[in-house]
């Protein structure tokens, strides 16, 4: 068996940065098990299969439908190509208040005595975000040190399954202006931090749009790889997440 295989960096234009996942091509159906043996092999936090729906069809040929829909364990994701990049389609969760006090044990386990301005909580995504003090500056995200290690010890009710670190953009005059920064953890799914993640900001973009009163954004997850992202929100209760793609792998999987 021989199947095609890319590596794509998603949300940068750049490699070796924003999100790394795998992308095979099938020209037929596989068993689920040979599915998680190629994910496992390719060692990335994401692997997607893309299944012919028609025997006629082709790979090589320009495809007239600009529209890919993959199936996933939160349900159907919807990808579009546009001239800019690839707008993946999500739903918009909000994120209500919450009481400092119930997750105290986790924010200090995290960032220790970093000044918090905001928390709240997504119960649709379990995402736990933490708005630090706009005092901070994005260089003081970046550099941050997170411990992880220990937070599976701290939370294990299952109400918590990531963690959300937001500040809000710099003023205008930077040399890249954004709106927020955000960094994203998820030790309870096996995850110290994902790099690049178009999931976390679907409770960013309700987060920041209250705040910021905008409906269009522009956001930059600060983790050691980087990533920018296009958040705009929809009339539908949807939102629009645009990024760039770089590919740096092309191959055949031999198995």
């Amino acid at each position: 068996m021989k199947l095609p295989i890319f590596i794509a960096d998603a949300f940068t234009a750049k490699a070796f940065r924003g999100n790394p996942a795998a992308v095979c091509l099938l020209e037929n159906k596989l068993d689920e098990d040979m599915h998680q043996k190629i994910a496992k092999e390719m060692n990335l936090s994401e692997t997607a299969f893309i299944r012919k729906l028609h025997p006629t069809d082709n790979f090589t040929q320009k495809n007239v439908n600009s529209t890919l829909t993959f199936v996933t364990l939160s349900g159907e994701l919807r990808a579009k190509r546009e001239e800019d990049g690839i707008v993946l389609d999500f739903p918009l969760y909000p994120a209500h208040p919450q009481d400092f006090h119930e997750v105290e044990d986790l924010i200090k386990t995290a960032i220790g005595d970093t000044l918090v301005q905001d928390i709240c909580y997504s119960p649709d995504t379990r995402k736990l975000l933490v708005r630090l003090s706009d005092t901070y500056n994005r260089s003081f995200l970046e550099n941050l040190k997170v411990n992880t290690q220990n937070l599976l010890q701290v939370e294990n009710t299952g109400k918590v399954k990531g963690l959300i670190l937001t500040l809000k953009g710099e003023p205008d005059g930077q040399a890249q202006v954004f709106d927020f920064y955000s960094r994203y953890f998820a030790p309870w799914l096996g995850v110290a931090e994902d790099p690049v993640t178009g999931s976390a900001h679907t409770v960013l973009g309700s987060y920041w749009s209250q705040q910021l009163g905008k409906k269009n954004m522009h956001a930059c997850q600060c983790s050691c790889r980087g990533g920018e992202l296009e958040i705009s929100l929809r009339p539908d209760g949807r939102v629009d997440i645009r990024g760039s793609v770089a590919i740096v792998l092309e191959g055949t999987l031999t198995a």
